[in-house]
């Protein structure tokens, strides 16, 4: 069991800076995604967080859109963290579940996914969904580990902040 899943972004994988830094400070399983096809990154995920049974799962970017698809189908009702998701860019317009509770963190300055993404993912959700906008942030958003908002995400997602 693991406290989170990780799930990783087009160009990323378990090796990326938010993957060991995930690991060393959570202990959280990074599996590797099928990138060149979505369907089977989606199966990959959810066969991860049954055998891991995760406490919170974390998306970036393309892992952002498996987490997002992951909500949407009911195989995954839990916290979430989404970094980026390019869950628009892969034809998710539906809203978050009802109940969800998500944390959106997103540059203001990604000019990978634009902001306005994350924006309209979040605009139909419920209570439990916050959109929390980085100043100055990029697309790959590393500066969230350095500047303790990722963590501070996961404590009021209910895991502790831990300091490495």
């Amino acid at each position: 069991m693991a406290s989170i899943v990780f799930l990783h972004g087009l160009e990323s994988g378990p090796g990326g800076n938010k993957a060991v830094w995930l690991r060393a400070r959570y202990g959280a399983y990074t599996p590797k995604l099928e990138t060149g096809s979505f369907p089977d990154a989606v199966a990959g995920a959810a066969a991860a967080i049954a055998e891991h049974a995760p406490r919170v799962v974390v998306g970036s970017s393309y892992g952002g859109a498996v987490a997002t698809k992951l909500l949407l189908d009911g195989v995954w009702s839990g916290p979430t963290v989404l970094i980026a998701p390019a869950a628009h860019r892969l034809g998710l317009d539906a809203a978050l579940p009802p109940g969800a509770r998500v944390i959106v963190l997103h540059g203001e300055l990604d000019d990978i996914v634009p902001l306005a993404d994350s924006h309209r993912l979040v605009a139909s959700a419920g209570a439990g969904v916050e959109l929390w906008t980085i100043p100055g942030g990029d697309h790959r958003l590393n500066t969230i580990l350095t500047d303790g908002t990722l963590a501070r995400a996961l404590e009021k997602l209910g895991l502790p902040i831990q300091i490495a």
